[in-house]
């Protein structure tokens, strides 16, 4: 077995990157990059920010669809923010020695800075309830869960792991069982990959992309944000792609697309790197 430390020449290409997504807000619009650095917390700006209620509990599409409705793009020192009939509205960093407050996001309680009344107005305004933004500048505060990430792993405001991937040819095979076929979107992943057979990940270990080395750590579980159209926040099928996939994918702790993974050495990926395949085992889809 190769360590996490493992020369990555030495590993086969199984793969490459077709596509790489940043979610700075979680839960809003992503981005298209070309490339970026893969840090401990995962792609840099991905999940940094996050939309809370005035008691601090995070908020998702789980409850607002209409989240993926807001667009948000890089701008100077922060985001820039948009919906249609609001228009834009340009959010600073909150600086690193503002005060901190405690948000929830699952089970865990994260110090984090609010972003100010002006951004919880505009966004409050684009999501029609009460809320407020906050950033995350501790990017060391949030462990991944050490039962199934390496020790020292961490995670920003994401689920529960610092990356996603996700295989375009997975998705064809999925889109192969579906009554009508979703885009990868609607699974938000951070690493987009072609070239594997379908599934094939499902026994990947340990990946070398671009300078970076992620370690897998588990199928991703998947829920109703699935089911919501990214660009109309409509639900055209309230039991699809989870249907096919509670046939086709269950597995301990519900149904499963997607790798969730740990960055074990940091880096810079892009789009056209090859993803070679430094360590395998048997599939990580534990039947339920």
């Amino acid at each position: 077995m190769m360590n996490d430390l493992a020369d990555p020449a030495t590993g086969a290409p199984v793969a490459r990157v077709v596509a790489l997504h940043v979610h700075p807000v979680k839960s809003l619009g992503g981005i298209a990059v070309a490339e970026g650095r893969l840090g401990p917390c995962g792609l840099e700006d991905d999940r940094r920010w996050m939309v809370v209620d005035p008691d601090g509990r995070f908020l998702t599409q789980r409850q607002m669809p209409h989240m993926a409705l807001v667009g948000v793009a890089r701008g100077p020192g922060g985001l820039v923010l948009a919906r249609a009939g609001l228009g834009a509205h340009a959010v600073a960093r909150p600086p690193a020695d503002g005060a901190r407050r405690m948000v929830q996001v699952w089970k865990d309680s994260v110090p984090a800075v609010d972003a100010g009344d002006a951004a919880a107005a505009w966004l409050g305004a684009a999501l029609g309830r009460p809320c407020r933004l906050v950033y995350l500048h501790d990017t060391g505060a949030r462990p991944a869960d050490p039962a199934f990430a390496p020790p020292g792993a961490t995670v920003g405001f994401a689920d529960g792991f610092a990356v996603l991937l996700a295989s375009r040819d997975s998705l064809d095979a999925l889109n192969r069982d579906l009554p009508a076929a979703v885009p990868m979107d609607r699974f938000r992943p951070n690493l987009v990959l072609e070239g594997a057979a379908p599934w094939a990940e499902d026994g990947w270990r340990l990946l070398a992309v671009g300078a970076a080395l992620l370690r897998i750590v588990k199928p991703c579980s998947r829920c109703i944000v699935t089911t919501i159209d990214q660009q109309t926040a409509e639900i055209p099928d309230p039991r699809e792609p989870l249907a096919t996939l509670a046939r086709t994918r269950r597995a301990r702790g519900g149904v499963m697309f997607g790798q969730n993974a740990a960055v074990v050495r940091p880096g810079r990926i892009a789009v056209g790197d090859q993803v070679r395949l430094l360590e395998e085992g048997p599939s990580n889809l534990v039947p339920a």
